[in-house]
Formats: structure tokens, sequence, C-alpha cells
């Protein structure tokens, strides 16, 4: 049987009135009185009940997955998930929604994280481009006691450590083993673009992309990057000056998580075999992988991304320690055979 609280209070040799204020962190216990307690739960592996708790005291989470306003597919892939895991978590008092601010305005976003009262939003799970704006109004939410996950997107100077994403430097470098295995020691260049440089995910692919092509594929030449702001008219000029400077291109690789609008801007421009490798599973992208038009995804887990963001939310909330093993996101290759 578990161990009970009464268990507690016997074991420690206090009141349970004492097991009530040590285990809520309220004032009057003696330091020696709770050091006590916790040896006690050490000897005979109490552990809280802390839904029954919540149940008891109708506490309930409410948090909150800060998305860009402007978006293609992934996005709404996202946005699915978090409506389905709202459903599943609700048995845990668990609130989870949805708000889409503009991305490229930090100051916006900025204003809007330091407009949240702690009493009615305990966590915010954050995707947005790296900036002062938004590093320091993160910093300014855990100050206030709202915690706060990195959502696919890190800052990395906040204060936060919590995040919820695949290791982008190791997806970038992935992705130029498949860009050079797939060329089979071929020559040219490869065009290298994104919606935005300013993000953490972005950067970190573009570096171990270019460490690896550097080192094991010297006779393929990446490109500086691109930057496409999901702007239509935007991409298909770059690219036309691109195919019309660069005879030799090979490949395209696509940094950010929409690759709808390049892939297929590319395609319109030149009808010559280009290898070309994206990231994140939608509905473009696994009907591309089917029809050919790309070659490779390398793709994180939507829903596995919602739910981890919830449960480190909930566990800070709860003053517990994440299960780190439970939280690793893991690179998943999507190819036609596999999808």
């Amino acid at each position: 049987m578990r161990p009970t609280a009464k268990d507690l209070a016997a074991e420690a040799g206090v009141s349970l009135a004492t097991i009530d204020r040590v285990l809520n962190g309220r004032p009057g216990v003696k330091p020696r009185t709770i050091t006590k307690v916790n040896e006690a739960i050490d000897r005979i592996g109490f552990v809280r009940n802390l839904s029954a708790v919540n149940l008891a005291r109708k506490k309930n989470y409410q948090f909150r997955f800060l998305l860009p306003e402007h978006g293609d597919q992934f996005l709404d892939v996202l946005v699915n998930h978090i409506d389905e895991a709202r459903a599943a978590f609700s048995a845990e008092m668990v609130d989870a929604t949805t708000v889409r601010l503009p991305a490229e305005d930090p100051y916006r976003m900025a204003a809007y994280l330091g407009s949240l009262d702690a009493s009615l939003v305990h966590g915010i799970a954050i995707m947005a481009p790296e900036s002062p704006q938004v590093r320091d109004a993160i910093n300014r939410l855990l100050e206030r006691g709202i915690e706060v996950v990195q959502f696919i997107a890190g800052q990395p100077k906040a204060v936060s450590t919590d995040f919820v994403g695949i290791n982008n430097y190791a997806a970038g470098a992935t992705a130029a083993q498949l860009m050079g295995r797939f060329l089979g020691g071929q020559k040219g260049k490869i065009i290298v673009t994104s919606e935005t440089m300013q993000s953490r995910d972005s950067i970190d692919r573009r570096l171990g992309f270019d460490e690896v092509m550097n080192r094991e594929y010297q006779d393929l030449q990446t490109l500086p990057s691109i930057e496409t702001h999901s702007d239509l008219a935007r991409t298909r000029k770059i690219f036309n000056n691109i195919v019309a400077n660069y005879p030799d291109i090979l490949g395209i690789y696509v940094l950010s998580s929409e690759a709808r609008i390049p892939i297929e801007e590319m395609s319109k421009i030149t009808t010559q075999p280009l290898v070309k490798i994206v990231h994140e599973r939608t509905p473009f992208t696994e009907a591309a992988l089917q029809n050919g038009q790309i070659d490779a995804v390398i793709a994180q887990n939507p829903g596995h991304l919602v739910r981890s963001a919830i449960r480190i939310l909930k566990a800070r909330n709860d003053q517990r320690e994440p299960l780190a093993s439970q939280e690793k996101i893991r690179i998943e290759i999507l190819l036609k055979e596999n999808l």
C-alpha cells in the first residue's frame, strides 16, 4: 500500500497538521521539524497524491501556448494538437489554450507577456523569434511566479531553461548528411532558406548544416541564407535571381517549419532535378513526399511537443522536477516509404 500522510506523521513523530504545513510550504514550522519530515519521506517512500489534493482544493492549471499569428500548415497542426491535449488533460484540471500574436513584433509580444496576471495564468509555452524584448519579458514572468517553457524556438539568454523541441543543431547536421548522400559526389551549390534568421531554431540548424557540409562534402557549396518572411512575391524574386546567377544549383534546404511556399515556387522556376530537404510533417510535406516533390522531411512529433510542454508546466507549478527522459523530443527522418 502507498504510505499515507498519517503514516508519514507517525514516522516523523509529528502531528498531521504539521505534515500539512510542511507539504504545503506554510510558515510556523521549525527547520529541525522540516528536516525530520523530509527524512521520514525518504525512509518510507511517501509520494503525495497531487491530483487528489488539487481536486479537493478545486485547484486548476491555466496554461497558454503563445504562437505566431501568421503561419502556414505546421502552426495549424500544433493548434489541433493543443485542442486535443486540452481534452486529454482536463481530468487533471489542466486548461490549455492558444494565443496568436505577430512574431515579427517583439514589443507587442513583450507587452502581452507583461499584462498577464499570475493569479489567472500559471504557465506559458512560447514560440517566438529570439529578441531582447521577449527574453526580458520571460524573465519578468518567472519573477512573478508564472512558469515558462520555450516551445520549439528558444530564447537562449532567458532565465527559463525548460525547452521543448529537438536539438536543432543536430537536425541541421542530419539534413547535411542526407543532402550529401543523396547527391552522391556531385559538385554544385545548395540553396538554404528560412522565413527568418532571427529564429534560434533556424540559426542552430544552419550551424549544424554548415559544420557537416564543410567537413564532409566540400564539393557542395552552401549559399548565404535567404529570408522569405512568408512573402510569395519576395520568394519568387529571390529564387529567380539565384537560378539566373547560379546554373549549378543541386539542392535546396528549408530551415523553417513552413516549406510550402519555397518548394512550390522553386518548382515553378526550374524543372531541373533538385534534392529538397525540409522540416516538419504537414499535409503539404506528406503529399510532396508521396509525389516526389521533396526527398526527405526532418520532423518532430507535434503531439509529443504539446504534451511535453503541458507536463513540464504542470511539474513546475507543483514544484516537481520534470521527468527528463519522458520529455526528450526525437529527430525523425521521414521518406516516402515510411510515412
